[in-house]
């Protein structure tokens, strides 16, 4: 049982950590400030929950349990609120999102 336990753990730790690496790298290709975001927030959250979790597995029942679990509800709720928070001060501040497929940025007519 205790192999198995490590085992899923590191497939946790590894998979999470993978995902985060190819994740910033993806995200360093898109063409804005929101697509970039959403990518970052989508990684961050993922990869961090599973590299979490995968801790989580390798402590076993204890205070440090109870404490990854208090920081995995803390990213799980921090993470895309600052996200939107930073997508509306960019709206705000009259940053425009690429729309068209080449990179230019064209307005929207409603």
């Amino acid at each position: 049982m205790n192999i198995a336990l490590d085992l899923v753990s590191w497939i946790c730790l590894v998979t999470g950590g993978v995902i985060l690496i190819i994740g910033t790298v993806g995200m360093l290709r898109f063409p804005d400030f929101f697509t970039r975001l959403h990518a970052a927030s989508v990684i961050d959250t993922l990869g961090s929950m599973l590299i979490v979790l995968g801790l989580i597995l390798q402590a076993g029942l204890s205070l440090v349990t109870v404490k990854l679990l208090l920081i995995m509800f803390f990213i799980l709720f921090t993470t895309p609120t600052a996200a939107h928070a930073l997508a509306r001060a960019a709206l705000h501040g009259k940053l425009k999102p690429v729309l068209s497929n080449n990179g230019e940025q064209t307005s929207k007519s409603s």
